[in-house]
């Protein structure tokens, strides 16, 4: 006869037997690698079945008969679980391999209660409530497997009656046993539903995080590489003022200041050490932009520090639920080439008003001094020769300003007329006896230095020429006596170079950066277009004029000339 201690070790047996199908599908959550096509995949539901299936036959292998009454076999409880959740084809198959497992592996006494045994009076019940099983909540579910299992339970208890035993023979230990066993198999079964809907929603809230994670980690790398690839440089501090990001467009520019420095390095510093390792301590402009990141205050403006002029804008960052500021970002974008061209745009509208000026003069002033001074000419015909100097005096003024009047002209002009092949080197040896004789006038001398073969240019002969006196004249104005004035041309690629030097005492910065302006000069009685005058030529010509020069060493103008690459072929320097 079964002890009670043997059959308390049955019923947990039992019971460890009906739960080994919730380890297994544990272990197949814990499977990050397998695909899934959504939280809860039709697999999952198969392995479970599967699971289920297989628990059910362990029950049936350690299936015995309680105190010679009662049918100790916990594979309902898996069956009947697998059987809620699966497909209607998993139903099926486990509804059939309940009762073939009752059969095969009952004690002999019990083979005739087999329907009793395997609840196969509640499987109608079963199949029916399936489907609004899968779609409650955890404790719906509970009270649907409760209403399936306990009548089931109640039929295993009552199979032997059929065969005439009478449980008021058995003791009353054993009698609690068997009504606590059969109180335990519907409560296991609740355990069980609630700790499998855990572990998916456990799982489910995993992959949502995981998603979520990767998503989030996606937008991370989607906006660095926006940020990466604006013309902008954005940098993010902390409350501290550390930085805690820098786009690759700031550190591109760092690394031209800083060679070999790296994000790690840039990262692990304040904006403040950044600042004292870029030297800019002494910049007011900065400090204020500093200021007011202390003081987490919105900043705009301009900035110029190491030789650029940066448009910074600094906000602060604001938590949109808690609405507390969290460091600040700044964007800096270099606007120096824009003021460049912002320069050079008012240098053109200057232009465009003496041209317009030009305009206007050249009717309203020049037939009237034609006139004054053809009558001039007239008079001094008629007048004693001890006024000879005063009426040359007169006219000389009058050719100046009529001098004047034609540099107005030729600085507005916006076309270029009359150009044709021709030797840079034959324009300068013409003019070679004019300059030479002004050098002698001045007590200086004229050096001229040729390249062997230059390209044939489009030019114009006239403006060029032009540009040559009035560059040579200004060397021999801007040197004392026994200065002197070079002339040389040299062919680098794609340009003819033309460079007038001087040995004078050069020019300022302040000086250099007014050169070209029209009316601007040094010369007491200089008009100021003169310069401007060369450079509207050269540009007519697509070239450009650059100056080199400094206090106490001369200076240097460069005058630059394209040419087609086919004249390339005729030109070797």
């Amino acid at each position: 006869m079964i002890t009670i201690t043997t059959a308390v070790k049955e019923i947990l047996l039992q019971m460890a037997a009906a739960s080994s199908f919730l380890v297994l599908f544990q272990w197949r959550l814990n499977q990050i690698h397998i695909p899934r096509r959504n939280l809860r995949c039709s697999d999952d539901y198969a392995f479970l079945v599967m699971a289920c299936g297989l628990s059910l036959v362990l029950c049936s292998l350690l299936s015995c008969s309680l105190f010679g009454m009662i049918y100790l076999n916990w594979g309902i409880l898996p069956a009947f679980i697998g059987m809620l959740y699966g497909s209607f084809r998993s139903r099926a198959l486990l509804a059939v391999m309940l009762p073939v497992c009752t059969y095969v592996f009952s004690y002999p006494a019990a083979q005739s209660h087999v329907l009793l045994d395997s609840g196969l009076f509640m499987y109608p019940l079963v199949f029916g409530m399936a489907n609004r099983f899968k779609l409650g909540t955890v404790v719906k579910k509970i009270a649907i497997l409760w209403i399936v299992l306990v009548p089931s339970m109640l039929f295993i208890a009552l199979t032997p009656l059929f065969d005439g035993n009478d449980f008021s023979r058995l003791q009353d230990d054993k009698m609690a046993l068997i009504l606590c066993m059969l109180f335990l198999n519907p409560l296991l079964g609740g355990v069980l539903i609630y700790m499998l809907e855990s572990a998916w929603n456990k799982r489910e809230i995993e992959e949502r995080i995981a998603n979520m994670s990767e998503k989030f980690k996606r937008e991370i790398d989607d906006l660095q590489q926006i940020t990466d690839m604006v013309p902008l440089s954005i940098i993010s501090i902390d409350d501290n003022g550390r930085i805690t990001s820098i786009n690759e467009t700031s550190m591109k520019k760092l690394e031209i200041v800083i060679p070999h420095i790296t994000r790690t390095d840039v990262l692990n510093c304040t904006l403040f050490d950044l600042a004292h390792r870029l030297k800019l301590n002494d910049n007011q402009e900065l400090d204020h932009l500093l200021d007011s990141i202390i003081l987490k205050q919105r900043f705009m403006g301009k900035v110029t520090c190491l030789g650029k002029v940066l448009y910074v804008l600094a906000a602060p960052l604001v938590h949109k639920e808690q609405g507390q500021q969290q460091g600040m970002v700044l964007i800096i974008q270099d606007m120096t080439e824009e003021e460049n061209i912002r320069s050079e745009l008012g240098h053109v509208e200057r232009l465009t008003l003496v041209g317009r000026m030009a305009a206007g003069i050249t009717h309203e002033i020049r037939n009237p001094m034609a006139v004054v001074r053809g009558f001039l000419q007239l008079m001094r015909e008629k007048s004693p020769s001890d006024m000879e100097s005063y009426y040359r005096i007169v006219m000389d003024e009058l050719d100046r300003a009529n001098s004047i009047i034609n540099d107005f002209l030729s600085l507005a002009q916006s076309g270029l007329s009359g150009k044709e092949d021709s030797n840079l080197h034959d324009v300068i040896e013409d003019l070679a006896p004019l300059l030479w004789a002004d050098a002698n006038l001045r007590g200086q001398s004229v050096e001229i230095r040729l390249c062997d073969k230059l390209p044939v240019l489009r030019l114009n002969i006239k403006e060029i020429k032009q540009l040559v006196l009035n560059l040579g004249r200004n060397a021999m104005e801007a040197m004392e006596p026994k200065g002197v004035l070079t002339l040389e041309t040299r062919c680098v690629p794609e340009k003819v170079e033309l460079l007038v030097k001087d040995t004078g005492s050069g020019m300022s910065d302040i000086e250099l950066e007014k050169l070209f302006i029209p009316f601007f000069t040094t010369k007491e009685q200089g008009t100021g277009l003169g310069l401007p005058l060369c450079l509207s030529i050269a540009e007519r010509h697509g070239g450009s004029i650059a100056v080199d020069s400094r206090l106490g060493a001369g200076t240097v103008f460069t005058v630059s000339f394209p040419y087609e690459k086919e004249e390339k072929e005729t030109a070797v320097c």
